[in-house]
């Protein structure tokens, strides 16, 4: 068995011309050859690709495998040499396991409950709405991601949070930079610590004068200043770079797919399968690591101890074995179950609050634009490249009729 294994090497970096919304064809090779390769890193640490959607889900529930940031000293590109991870800053629990990862989560999860959320629907639709408002009185055209897909979770985000509204587009600009993918080693350092300034500003503040937000809502417990400035800054990149991103690529796969986007506007009752579907397609979020604290073995393979494994949730969540044709995009999908939002005790807090959000965003710009349409031809789309964190689009242009 082990003479058969396929090996991928080097980790693709972009996706075929033409097919912006598949993963790169290589790591869909991959999948074909079985749902686990070999893979060397670029400092020769001897890794392991998993593309198969039962061995990422049952990986990603399984406590023998970590997602500590110390131990994740393997980049899939980039050979940093003997550089040394610091463990992760206070707070910043999705890079922890348990006890800590319980502590940070705990206090935020009757926050985020699926009730909660869909209480939240009415502010979504009324923020929604005032984007458009904006959009229609522009005239036609705009760039969808500027005047849409960014702003509608961030002032979401902003409001649960209690930052002020002023300092929205700060807070935008410096995670685009840390989480988009092209900015250099000192810009993104830079934004990094202009965030965690801010943050820490933010904290202090509400501390002395506490709102009716989420922020505010843990200074009763006892974790720190420095705890709930980590936490804040996991809670605004999540909630902020994946539904934007999503929201961007969303429209800008229904625009190349106009049958399911005539449905979807035909049928706003479609709206949750239309998410859950267009979740499992793009998979924005499109791998995680996680380094085998102990021997495991994994479809007949020994994980040793110290091994660092990349779980293609992308590719995953186009496995045959669970989703019947799964390169189509089909919004009548039954896609529940998809890992988009990933498995396990580090899945995804904010999944309910991206769920409504999407469910009234994108029939709403629909309803409201019924000729939108892409203004640029589609492979003139400026896509994100494959190396940031999220996937989507730099820029939608989209126009429409008066």
């Amino acid at each position: 068995m082990t003479a058969s294994l396929h090996t991928l090497t080097p980790m693709p970096t972009t996706r075929q011309p033409g097919c912006p919304f598949d993963p790169p064809k290589a790591l869909v090779e991959a999948r074909e050859h079985g749902p686990i390769s070999r893979f060397p890193f670029p400092d020769g640490h001897q890794g392991w690709l998993v593309t198969g959607y039962d061995l990422v889900r049952s990986i990603l529930a399984d406590p023998r495998f970590s997602s500590r940031k110390e131990l994740m000293r393997h980049h899939p590109t980039i050979d940093y040499g003997d550089i040394e991870v610091p463990p992760a800053a206070p707070g910043e629990f999705l890079l922890m396991d348990e006890p800590l990862h319980g502590r940070y989560r705990k206090p935020l999860v009757g926050k985020f409950t699926v009730r909660r959320m869909r209480l939240l629907t009415e502010r979504v639709e009324q923020i929604t709405a005032a984007h458009l408002d904006a959009m229609e009185q522009a005239g036609p055209g705009a760039d969808l991601v500027t005047a849409f897909a960014k702003p509608i979770p961030a002032v979401v985000i902003c409001e649960l949070l209690g930052v002020p509204y002023e300092d929205r587009d700060r807070f935008q600009e410096n995670i685009d930079k840390f989480l988009g993918g092209e900015a250099g080693d000192e810009e993104l350092i830079a934004a990094y610590v202009a965030t965690q300034r801010y943050l820490a500003e933010l904290v202090a503040a509400k501390r002395a004068n506490p709102t009716d937000d989420v922020l505010s809502d843990l200074l009763d417990s006892d974790l720190t200043d420095e705890e709930l400035q980590g936490m804040a800054l996991i809670l605004l990149s999540a909630g902020f770079d994946t539904t934007a991103n999503m929201l961007a690529l969303g429209t800008f796969a229904l625009l190349r797919h106009p049958d399911q986007l005539d449905a979807l506007r035909a049928d706003p009752g479609l709206a949750d399968q239309a998410v859950e579907e267009l979740l499992r397609y793009l998979s924005v979020a499109k791998q995680f690591h996680r380094v085998a604290l102990e021997d495991v073995e994994v479809a007949g393979q020994i994980i040793e101890a110290g091994t660092t494994v990349i779980l293609s949730l992308n590719v995953a969540n186009r496995d045959p074995e669970r989703f019947p044709d799964p390169h189509a995009l089909d919004l009548r999908r039954q896609a529940g179950g998809h890992l988009a939002f990933g498995h396990g005790i580090h899945q995804c807090l904010g999944q309910q609050l991206a769920r409504v959000e999407m469910r009234v965003a994108f029939p709403a710009l629909l309803d409201r634009f019924p000729t939108l349409r892409l203004a640029v031809p589609a492979d003139e789309v400026a896509l994100r490249p494959e190396l940031a964190d999220i996937y989507g689009v730099k820029s939608l242009p989209v126009t429409w009729d008066a």
